[in-house]
């Protein structure tokens, strides 16, 4: 049987071609589990597996996605049955092996989670790898004792997908949050979040530095890397911790030793893409009782397959705001 995917070509000129095709099945990678896709996010890997970008991408041919929700349709693997929902994030699908820009996936059984009870496709997407990195995030905060009666919590790219759902969820927790953003138009929709203040980046950054600098915040999540990450370490209360989730800003760390051995602070590495089932479940079945979809939906946009070259240029620029939904089945 056939489908529609969003199919990118190898580079030509150091540059990608993506086009809708319509694919027989037989070009479905190997897999245990044949999934109908009702739902794929768009994140900022995406968008460099679309624009030929971070070397992500091996092998063309390719469907990018790295994250989808949908119906089981086929299974060799006991765990699913079909009509099953599930969900996938991780383990490099839509970077090395074909991805959820596709009306139909396949996949191994080990990388899938049952959908959560409460969530629909489409909320499971809404949440999407962003809303599991930051639960994973907060989870791992408060395994180091991070509380509310701590202090306050700073988010840093808070105007993004991973930043926003943080903030949200933070506030949902009952934290007081901080979030720091390089576009200041998105100030009100950070507060209806449920930020507390509002934290400019150029005013962040353009504060001098010092080896050690007024011990601000409890803890961060930081998905902006570079100097912000260095900044923002010097900032921290002693014992506190920072969550690590991303580069957007660079992969160099440009910090000292204070902070670690004059505060005890602790800079903790989140990857989202290779946790174990267990620890995914867990996270899951957590953001199915906090994420609020009546509170966040203002900052969805939904689009189809062929808008993807579009909003791929947007998501690299940081252009994009919230989160993305691809309808796979939208013309």
């Amino acid at each position: 049987m056939s489908f529609r995917a969003l199919v990118t070509q190898a580079p030509i000129y150091g540059r990608t071609i993506s086009t809708v095709q319509t694919l027989d099945e037989s070009r479905l990678p190997e897999g245990e589990v044949t999934v109908d896709v009702e739902w794929a996010g768009f994140n900022y890997k995406d968008g460099l597996c679309l624009m030929g970008e971070g070397g992500l991408v091996r092998s063309f041919p390719h469907v990018a996605g790295i994250d989808f929700a949908g119906t089981v349709r086929r299974s060799d693997d006991g765990r699913y049955t079909a009509e099953d929902k599930v969900v996938l994030t991780g383990w490099r699908v839509g970077e090395t092996h074909w991805g959820g820009f596709s009306e139909r996936a396949r996949v191994k059984a080990d990388w899938l989670v049952p959908l959560p009870e409460g969530l629909s496709t489409r909320d499971a997407m809404a949440v999407g790898t962003a809303g599991l990195t930051a639960m994973l995030a907060i989870d791992r905060l408060e395994g180091m004792g991070l509380s509310p009666q701590s202090g306050e919590v700073l988010v840093t790219g808070a105007a993004g997908g991973v930043g926003s759902i943080a903030v949200m969820l933070l506030a949902r927790l009952g934290y007081k949050v901080a979030a720091l953003s390089g576009r200041p138009q998105h100030g009100d929709m950070l507060r209806e979040l449920g930020a507390t203040s509002i934290v400019d980046r150029a005013e962040f950054l353009a504060q001098p530095d010092k080896p050690l600098e007024s011990a601000r915040f409890a803890a961060a999540i930081d998905s902006v890397g570079g100097d912000v990450l260095g900044k923002l370490l010097r900032q921290i209360r002693y014992g506190g911790s920072v969550a690590s989730i991303g580069n957007a800003a660079g992969i160099a760390l440009n910090t000292n030793v204070l902070p670690f051995i004059l505060r005890g602070v602790n800079l903790l590495g989140i990857d989202s893409v290779m946790q174990p089932f267990a620890a995914r479940v867990a996270a899951w079945q957590r953001l199915a009782g906090l994420f609020d979809m009546g509170v966040y939906r203002s900052n969805i946009e939904e689009v189809g397959l062929a808008d993807l070259p579009e909003k791929a240029a947007e998501i690299l620029q940081g252009e994009v705001r919230g989160r993305v939904l691809v309808n796979p089945h939208l013309e």
